[in-house]
């Protein structure tokens, strides 16, 4: 009886070891749904829609917990791009999550930077560098502008600055693709 025990013991101790490295080793996907509303919203992870950044409202979103209309940087175009895939109906931004606005980027003014580290803590992308008590700068094609860094700088030395729409930045969120001609 105890070797049957053992020998059951054993088995159950190579499955759980065969499991756990089939789940390390293919990494197994969550909701396909997920993972196409994540790819709608705009990675900013500023959190304005009540969330702490864009994955977990895409998992409210697909659990039916959370509006498609509560991200101001998505904006108007986000909320018909997930109405779409959703099937649901189009409602505007709600106004408690704020306004849209056009994309922009934190810029520091470094003259004035006290180099104390509060904007990077709070920035969610690691968009800004620096170190203790030398002045930051961010780093623009990093910077999503969701504005998180701004209210903690105890100097005020950090401004929002629209981006200008070129060719490279509209649609700021796709790679722009070049094409060439023939030769």
């Amino acid at each position: 009886m105890l070797s049957a025990l053992l020998v059951m013991t054993g088995i159950a101790i190579v499955l759980g070891a065969a499991l756990g490295y089939a789940a390390i080793r293919f990494k197994v996907e969550g909701d396909p749904l997920v993972g196409k509303i994540d790819a709608i919203l705009p990675q900013t992870q500023c959190g304005q829609c009540g969330y702490p950044g864009c994955k977990p409202y895409a998992e409210a979103i697909a659990r039916g917990e959370a509006g498609i209309n509560q991200c101001p940087p998505g904006g108007e175009e986000g909320i018909r791009k997930l109405a779409d895939l959703l099937g649901r109906e189009f409602k505007p931004l709600s106004e408690e999550h704020g306004i849209e606005k056009p994309r922009s980027v934190a810029v520091i003014d470094e003259q004035t930077c006290i180099g104390c580290t509060l904007c990077i803590q709070a920035c969610p992308v690691d968009a800004i560098v620096g170190a203790a008590k030398q002045m930051h700068t961010v780093v623009d094609k990093l910077c999503t502008g969701c504005e998180l860094c701004v209210a903690p700088c105890p100097v005020d030395c950090i401004s929002m600055v629209p981006v200008a729409e070129t060719v490279q930045t509209w649609k700021w969120k796709y790679p722009v693709i070049e094409i060439r001609k023939a030769a």
